[in-house]
């Protein structure tokens, strides 16, 4: 069942349906085309942005907090998340989305080749989804079971109003999401060994 705020329905207005529908059809065309390729995913899912999230950013940007402004300034009012098991698996959905022709792929960040500074992996990819005459802008994060832990836990800190020894923290988020990446790569070599019969 899926629930929608009454907040959500009056800020977007006349717009909602359109995202719901966007997000809708991602969602859905992913699950058919990986389930024909036979790619595994863990889980995914989607949400519209919030309100309140959605006027931080406009306000951020400098620009009136209007539905309109959400859906031309910013491109992450739908967002879709797609978890994966192994590492090889996010850059065979990264392919999947590219080969698709329902949509156009207009934008494609590499954060697990060139990781953030702070540590964070991720595929970032920016869609132009096509829905009743309209172009709605998804964005499409993909990334690894130990990639997404070490993002929610890192997200859920870095909103501490006042954080004791902050260098030394970040200095260990950073940490932590090496070791993350490293056990991904590690865990990537025995499916493969396990895959061709090496062991």
């Amino acid at each position: 069942m899926e629930f929608v705020s009454q907040k959500e329905e009056e800020f977007y207005g006349m717009y909602h349906p359109y995202l719901k529908l966007a997000r809708r059809r991602v969602l859905d065309t992913l699950d058919i085309i990986c389930e024909e390729e036979g790619h595994e995913i863990q889980h995914i899912y989607g949400r519209i942005k919030s309100p309140d999230s959605m006027c931080k950013k406009l306000d951020k940007l400098g620009v009136p907090q209007t539905p309109e402004m959400a859906l031309t300034q910013v491109t992450d009012a739908v967002g879709i998340r797609v978890i994966c098991n192994f590492l090889d698996d996010v850059f065979s959905i990264v392919n999947l989305i590219t080969k698709h022709d329902g949509w156009k792929v207009v934008q494609e960040k590499d954060y697990i080749t060139v990781p953030k500074q702070n540590g964070y992996r991720s595929y970032h990819m920016i869609l132009e989804v096509p829905v009743r005459g309209r172009h709605i802008m998804v964005e499409i994060q993909i990334r690894t079971i130990s990639q997404d832990a070490w993002a929610s836990l890192e997200h859920q800190m870095k909103y501490k109003k006042e954080v004791p020894h902050q260098k030394l923290i970040q200095d260990e988020l950073k940490r932590c999401a090496d070791e993350l990446a490293s056990t991904d790569m590690s865990m990537a070599t025995i499916r493969e060994l396990l895959e061709t019969g090496a062991v």
